[in-house]
């Protein structure tokens, strides 16, 4: 057994290997495989084991720098539906002890106590001041 945990080893040695990108490939893999289960069609087939392909070519590969730069673009595309919904998620939790306002110069979301009333707000990014009402 150890021999053959070493030869893996040796045979990955210089390859990118496994990431996020990956992960999302498989999932939609068994996304394609299931639906394939339901509706037996060519193209759901070919699309599913195109992805896999990929998978392992992508895995496989020793081109280290280009597999990388497609993990970050992939991230960054990720990043942009993730933070949206945690966001909400955590003003939703908070909802009674906080709120959350963006700030009409730089865009940035700001965190602020739950005070009613009209305040004065100074943006941690920007610095600039401006007035705020929070009503309930």
């Amino acid at each position: 057994m150890w021999r053959m945990k070493q030869k893996l080893v040796n045979f990955m040695y210089g390859r990118y290997g496994i990431d996020k990108l990956y992960y999302a490939l498989l999932v939609i893999f068994l996304i394609l495989m299931f639906i394939n289960a339901l509706a037996d069609l060519l193209v759901i087939k070919l699309l599913m084991w195109a992805v896999f392909v990929y998978m392992f070519f992508r895995s496989l590969s020793r081109n280290i720098y280009k597999r990388q730069k497609e993990n970050d673009e992939f991230v960054k595309i990720l990043y942009k539906f993730t933070s949206f919904y945690k966001l909400n998620i955590k003003r939703i939790k908070e909802f009674k002890t906080f709120r959350y306002r963006k700030c009409p110069y730089c865009k940035v979301m700001l965190h602020l106590p739950k005070k009613t009333g009209k305040h004065t707000v100074c943006c941690p990014k920007c610095k600039n001041n401006f007035q705020l009402r929070i009503w309930f």
